[in-house]
Formats: C-alpha cells, structure tokens, sequence
C-alpha cells in the first residue's frame, strides 16, 4: 500500500530517538457541504525507535476531540404532573466530537494515572468546574452528557479497533458523522507499553462548511435579520405552494 511505504521512507529520514510516532492521515481537511452525510478518515502511523522493540507489547491508542463548547446540563423532574426543570449543573468544556480508538481493552492499554494525567478517557476530556451545594450527584449530570451524545453518535469507544503489526505500523479508521460542528479537530496519537504512555503525537483536522451551507451559515451570523425575512419568505412560498397544489388535486 501507498501510506505504508510513504511511512517507511519517511522513518528512514528521521533522526534516531527513542520512540517517536509518524503519523498519516486520509485528510487533513472535511467539506461539509448541503449533501454531506458524514465521512471516513484513515488515521495511520508507524514507529520510529532506535533500540530493539521492548518485550512488553507497544499498545496505540487514537483520539479525535471537535471544537470545546460550555454547555449548563439541567435535571427534569415531574411534579405536580408537569415536566419541569430543577438542578441544573455548568460544565465548563465538553467536546461537540470524540471518539477514542483503542488497540486493545482499555483496562490493558492504560492506567486510570495516566488517562488523568492526559484526558484521553472521554469522561477525563470533559471539564466541569464545579457544581452547586445543593446537588449531590453532579457526575451523574457529566454521565448524562456522555449518555445522550453517545446515543446521538457524536461520542465514541473504539476497543480494540486500532490494528498494530510488528510493534511498528498501526492504522484505524473514525468515522466522522453527518451533524459535525464546524471546526478544528485535534488528533492525538498515544503509545503505551505496561499502561503507561512511552511517546505521543497531535495533528489537527479542519472541518468547513462550503458551498451554499457556507453562505447560509456566515449570512445567519452577520445579517442576522436579512436571513429572518429569507427564511420567512421561503416559509411563505412552501406554504402557499403545498396549499395550491393541494387545491389542484381537490379540483381534478
């Protein structure tokens, strides 16, 4: 394959280090575009090292973390026969995207030390700066947040989905879905051996609106007000149309 030998040329080149990681990417750059649906991106690497391959097993671990956003999780509770809301907890950053990718069972590739050292974990990459008194189970409050957008898709474990051949060459594949949030999407690369991380690596992957979702989304935030009348006008027009098409079907 192409990316395998580009990565072996690439290690020839490199200066002798201990351990060093080499990273490739399918691309470094995602359109979104009005038909987007998601994407695919093939995240590849090698190691390079300078003494024989230890004899405990080089584990990989991948992550891919969208743009940081605070976000206040509220608690609903029925009373009096009506949904309302009661406690509410601020999370000061949550990921709009993460997927951690593994090459093995996550107990077996790190350290509860080590994923807190580094945040690799998704509940270690979300940020809470604390919580009121008067709520006594605000992780559950985080726990709903890796709940909901895990169910959504947009949060990701990948166990033992990142293939590792001679201690050398890695490479997995995460998919990106349809309801990204525009931005930079960090990528860190993380060798563990005895669950302790020996060597990491970050790049970054641009995500953009183009085309016609590029110029709705930039005419919503900078003439707010023209793309309210375009909206209302394009409502009326649907409503007017569906109203003399259904006319016209009365009348046959």
């Amino acid at each position: 394959m192409r990316w395998l030998l580009g990565l072996l040329v690439t290690l020839a080149a490199l200066p002798a280090q201990a351990e060093e990681v080499v990273l490739g990417l399918s691309s470094d750059t995602v359109a979104i575009s009005t038909d987007f649906d998601g994407s695919d991106i093939l995240i590849y690497g090698a190691v390079k090292r300078e003494a024989p391959i230890a004899e405990a097993p080089l584990q990989v671990i991948v992550t891919v973390s969208g743009p940081f956003q605070p976000l206040t999780v509220r608690r609903k509770e029925r009373r009096f026969g009506i949904w309302i809301n009661t406690d509410s907890v601020f999370v000061d950053a949550a990921p709009s995207f993460y997927a951690v990718a593994t090459s093995g069972p996550w107990a077996e590739v790190i350290s509860d030390t080590e994923d807190l050292r580094h945040r690799i974990s998704i509940p270690r990459a979300i940020r809470s700066v604390g919580a009121p008194e008067t709520v006594p189970d605000a992780q559950s409050f985080t726990e709903a947040v890796i709940r909901v957008r895990t169910h959504e898709g947009t949060y990701k474990v990948l166990e033992s989905s990142v293939g590792v051949r001679e201690q050398t060459l890695f490479d997995t594949s995460v998919q990106l879905p349809a309801n990204l949030t525009e931005g930079t999407y960090n990528t860190r690369v993380f060798l563990t051996r005895n669950r302790a991380v020996v060597s990491s690596f970050a790049t970054t992957i641009e995500v953009r609106k183009v085309g016609l979702e590029r110029w709705l989304h930039a005419l919503s935030r900078q003439q707010p007000l023209v793309y309210g009348l375009m909206s209302l006008a394009l409502a009326i027009a649907a409503g007017w149309g569906a109203s003399a098409a259904f006319r016209a079907i009365r009348h046959q």
